[in-house]
């Protein structure tokens, strides 16, 4: 039988795979993630602490996690990241809103362990799907699992973008329940709690499905303990090879400027939909038509990915990054939600390539290790830039003193995304052509 021939479908773990990034990624809670954060009581200078807090836990543990999952097993991995989903949603979705220190506290141990989270998901979730693959002579078919997996995580987020906003609005959901047939009155104390309960529930399905998973690549056996010198051996070999190999090394240090900076603007997003003047309810129906896009990107993405040098896909990634930021910046009264488009349309594209590259440059026996770099590098950027970004808000909220202080701080730092965008884009390119570019990148 001729195995290419088979669809990449029939393999288990590959639905399983595509199932798990919607269950894990698909949050409720996104649509109004900023908002979600102030109306529990904290400031945006806190709301970015904490994600600061967050990246920097994936940081500590997102290459360790990685070389953990080449030697003990992905599976293993899969189900601490879901197992550790639960309880990081579970204990804000309970929490009673009382002190706002408390408050901020247990916010940060949601932080902490949602990066314990994503660092376990991150590298263990792809390497064991690639190895599936591997397994049955599948490799080529890479790329189309990529665009299938988009465009399932693409359907998700429609339904948790439209869902979460809407049950997030305590108005609308007055309205549903009188259509329905018995009135209720609902409280914003309450609803905002909503998303997260949904979330919750998706966290459980979530870890259902790791269990389910069969790992191509199970591990050595022996103690933990036994585990882990191998353990940093193998994260030094995968730090060695990204370094001995300029293109993978390109690879990442683009994919970081594009993740960094392009994930603080979709974290802060909820926050410039108040200002263009669009209205809480619709935050959702923006982020399924921003979904929508991830149902015909793949294909795109796919295709200058197959036919052109790697060269065109960074230029096409920073063309809409460039001209998003740069328009977003004017926060044009309703018509600001295009430039937002264009640049969330950047990320989808910096998703595929950068996956698809990794994925099929990386080794084997050290590819989940490797995509935790990645991760780690993302990581970095993502957390550097929350810590920058808090200090530039404390510096101007202390020069700015009007009721209006937090949306007024915001748009006049705003323009330090697109112009350090392109400071980085510059050094960056700079880099590459004297030093990677002659190193065979």
């Amino acid at each position: 039988m001729n195995l290419i021939s088979r669809s990449p479908f029939e393999v288990q773990n590959i639905r399983l795979f595509i199932a798990f990034r919607v269950f894990f990624n698909s949050r409720f809670y996104y649509p109004v993630f900023t908002i979600l954060f102030l109306d529990f009581g904290l400031t945006v200078a806190q709301f970015s602490i904490l994600n600061a807090a967050w990246a920097a836990t994936i940081v500590l543990a997102e290459v360790p996690s990685g070389a953990l999952a080449d030697i003990v097993g992905r599976k293993r991995l899969l189900v601490f990241a879901t197992a550790t989903m639960i309880i990081e949603i579970g204990i804000i979705a309970f929490i009673p809103r009382t002190d706002p220190d408390i408050i901020f506290m247990v916010f940060l141990v949601n932080r902490i362990l949602s990066g314990l989270a994503e660092a376990a998901a991150s590298g263990a979730d792809e390497a064991i799907a690639y190895d599936s693959l591997a397994k049955e002579g599948l490799c080529d078919e890479w790329g189309k699992v990529l665009e299938v997996l988009t465009r399932f995580q693409s359907i998700g987020f429609i339904i948790a973008m439209s869902v979460g906003a809407a049950v997030y609005d305590p108005g609308l959901m007055e309205k549903l329940c009188q259509f329905a047939g018995f009135p209720q009155t609902f409280a914003q104390e309450t609803t905002m709690r909503f998303p997260l309960y949904l979330t919750f529930a998706l966290a459980l399905c979530a870890f259902v499905t790791t269990l389910k998973m069969k790992d191509p690549n199970p591990g050595a056996s022996g103690t933990h303990a036994s585990k882990i010198g191998p353990a940093l051996k193998m994260t030094l070999d995968a730090g060695r090879w990204i370094f001995k190999t300029p293109f993978a090394l390109s690879v990442i240090l683009f994919g970081m400027m594009f993740d960094g900076i392009i994930r603080m603007i979709i974290t802060l997003s909820s926050q410039y939909y108040r200002i263009i003047d669009l209205p809480e309810s619709v935050f959702g129906l923006i982020g399924s038509l921003v979904a929508v896009l991830g149902l015909v990107i793949p294909k795109i993405a796919n295709k200058i990915a197959q036919d052109t040098p790697p060269a065109t896909a960074v230029w096409v990634t920073t063309g809409f990054a460039v001209t998003g930021l740069f328009s977003m910046n004017l926060f044009l009264p309703y018509l600001g939600i295009i430039p937002a488009i264009i640049t969330f349309t950047a990320m989808y594209f910096n998703g595929f390539f950068v996956s698809f590259y990794m994925n099929r440059t990386a080794p084997s026996h050290i590819r989940a290790t490797v995509l935790s770099f990645k991760g780690l590098a993302y990581n970095i950027s993502y957390g550097v830039l929350g810590v920058l970004y808090a200090m530039v808000l404390k510096a101007a909220k202390q020069s700015i003193e009007t009721f209006d202080t937090e949306n007024l701080v915001f748009t006049h730092t705003f323009f330090w995304f697109p112009a350090g965008f392109v400071i980085w884009f510059v050094v960056l390119l700079a880099v590459y052509r004297l030093w990677l570019k002659k190193a065979g990148a």
